[in-house]
């Protein structure tokens, strides 16, 4: 296989890579393994499944800010399915190991930097919590409507 077949065709260089490493497993001695990339491959598969737990996390609380900063917007219908349905990728893609890694706090600010200056309904957002209410269990097990009374009573306390 050539050389540069990684930068050229990855599915082709995939799928060779994976035949090889199957023979491998199998117990043949086998030449061609590109080893760096395929390392660097199985790395990317967990920082990517991180990512997109993050990027859930980030949408899921941009959607409650939203619920919390405009809640008689017609939109907050549409906002809270939006709140489960990233709930739901979040925990569909999530492992106990990333909870060390994941910055709750970090992602909070992000989406309240996303939502603070929006207008909707002509209109500033209610008040949003400076630092961020939740718990990532809280996150990742409560119903929604659990989750937009934590940032009702931040408002209300």
């Amino acid at each position: 296989m050539p050389d540069d077949l990684y930068n050229r065709d990855i599915l082709t260089w995939s799928e060779h890579q994976a035949d090889l490493l199957r023979r491998v497993a199998r117990g043949e001695r086998v030449n061609g393994v590109d080893w760096e990339h395929v390392v660097e491959e199985i790395e990317d598969v967990g920082n990517s499944q991180f990512s997109a737990v993050e990027s859930f996390l980030r949408l899921l609380l941009a959607h409650l800010l939203k619920i919390q900063g405009w809640p008689e917007n017609l939109s907050v219908g549409h906002w809270r399915s939006e709140v489960v349905s990233f709930q739901a990728d979040a925990v569909q893609r999530y492992a106990p190991s990333m909870r060390q890694k994941i910055d709750l706090d970090r992602i909070y600010q992000v989406a309240r930097e996303q939502v603070a200056p929006a207008h909707y309904d002509g209109r500033d957002p209610d008040s949003l919590p400076e630092r961020c209410p939740f718990t990532l269990d809280q996150l990742l097990t409560e119903h929604w409507s659990a989750l937009a009374a934590v940032l009702a009573a931040q408002r209300d306390g």
